[in-house]
């Protein structure tokens, strides 16, 4: 005789939330131990697991999109999350990890690193140690971002004339845009200014932050979305390479029937 396929599928989820509550307790054991550990002891040892990890190849891919493969080891985005979900939140090991200068280890310092311990000093240090795109997006769009501080800082650094520091600024901007659910329309419309004024830096990793921001404060709602396409407009205007580049693109999308939809069923 059949088995029941209701009993089967019922076994099946009781193996499921057994499994489920096994990995949670192991996950829970683990911080635990974590935080028992000296933080100079997490830190070299971490180092030495993503010393342990190289990926030569993935090194070469990496170089071949903007990041130097200077002090970089290889291990995937993914791969340093996991990391970072096993460690938690731990600031101190954060600044620790931040001085290796390693890229795995900043990548991993910006997961874990907690903004309600952060300082504005500690923020501005950070930025000016950028060397690669991806540590400077990732930076922005998973702590800085969350510290009170980001939409001050957000402009300050835009206007700086280091390249690294400049994107951080808009980079920042974007990433407010998306994770920033209290923030006011005010406050990204006063980001429209400083993005039409760098427009004509041609600096590659400017120019597509400078896109990446006016793009996603276009996308939070209707009103921010004319505000940026007239923007875009105006930027148009300037006629040089970059801001044809960054005006183009954002027109593009803000202006595509998918966003349009999307902006009017999110009313």
């Amino acid at each position: 005789m059949d088995e029941n396929p209701f009993a089967r599928s019922r076994r099946s989820n009781l193996r499921l939330l057994v499994s489920r509550t096994f990995a949670s307790a192991q996950w829970t054991r683990s911080q635990k131990r974590l935080r028992k550990t000296p933080c100079s002891l997490q830190c070299s040892q971490i180092v030495a697991r993503i010393k342990s990890q190289y990926n030569a190849k993935n090194v070469a891919g990496m170089a071949r999109f903007g990041i130097s493969a200077k002090n970089t080891y290889g291990l995937s985005i993914p791969t340093l999350r996991k990391m970072a979900k096993e460690i938690g939140r731990n600031h101190s090991l954060a600044l620790l990890l931040w001085e290796t200068e390693m890229h795995e280890a900043r990548l991993l310092a910006g997961f874990i690193g907690d903004p309600t311990e952060l300082t504005p000093s500690q923020m501005d240090k950070w930025v000016a140690g950028f060397d690669s795109w991806d540590v400077c997006d990732q930076v922005c769009g998973n702590l800085f971002d969350c510290h009170p501080l980001a939409h001050k800082k957000a402009k300050e650094w835009a206007n700086s004339k280091e390249e690294f520091i400049r994107r951080a600024g808009f980079a920042l901007m974007a990433a407010l845009s998306v994770h920033d659910k209290k923030a006011t329309n005010a406050q990204f419309l006063s980001f429209l200014p400083i993005i039409k004024k760098y427009s004509h830096d041609e600096r590659n990793f400017v120019k597509k932050a400078v896109n990446w921001a006016l793009r996603q404060i276009g996308k939070r709602n209707i009103a921010l979305n004319k505000a940026a396409i007239k923007a875009a407009k105006e930027i148009l205007a300037q006629d040089t390479k970059s801001a044809r580049f960054i005006a183009n693109d954002a027109l593009r999308e803000l202006q595509s029937a998918a966003v349009q939809k999307r902006l009017r069923e999110r009313k």
